[in-house]
């Protein structure tokens, strides 16, 4: 083997075990989620990079029900996902959020499938506490939120999803 190619195979190795930057994390989050939609029967589309608050579009297989799919990715084992104001007041019933943990490369992503609503009630409620602490409140926590599943409720729920594409509810999954 020749020096510079036993060099290039030992920096790709330290590059695949180190994090990806944060918009390459969320673009394979994005199509690790369409993936697995696809993997399970439905029909999913991953949006333009300027569709605001949707990343997929997915339908069941005769497209009688459609759902938005927003994603977000961490590369942590910690069950965190960072979010921005706006989704307090992003949510309909057929919107849903897949929060992706990466992991490292050897690892398989785990997924947690939330309805939208929940979402949003779960971001408003723990940000109003997380500011009861804070003196002064930082700049940043004017538009910065954050949304966790330390329990795994929400853990590879992807019966929630199939519910709504397939009868139109979440099967009671609305409260967190």
């Amino acid at each position: 083997m020749k020096k510079s190619t036993a060099s290039s195979v030992i920096k790709t190795t330290a590059v695949l075990k180190s994090k990806l930057r944060p918009n390459l994390g969320g673009v394979a989050g994005e199509y690790f989620v369409a993936a697995e939609l696809s993997r399970r029967g439905w029909i999913s589309s991953i949006t333009l990079r300027n569709t605001p608050g949707v990343d997929i579009l997915v339908t069941n297989q005769n497209a009688s029900r459609s759902a938005t799919i927003q994603c977000k990715t961490n590369q942590s084992k910690r069950k965190v996902w960072q979010l921005r104001k706006k989704c307090e007041d992003f949510y309909s019933d057929n919107h849903f959020y897949v929060f992706v943990n990466l992991g490292s490369v050897n690892e398989l992503p785990t997924y947690h499938i939330v309805p939208s609503e929940v979402v949003a009630k779960h971001v408003q409620y723990h940000h109003k506490r997380w500011l009861k602490t804070r003196k002064p409140v930082p700049e940043y926590a004017k538009e910065m939120r954050r949304y966790s599943d330390p329990c795994g409720v929400y853990l590879g729920k992807w019966e929630i999803l199939e519910r709504w594409l397939n009868f139109g509810d979440t099967g009671g999954m609305v409260t967190s």
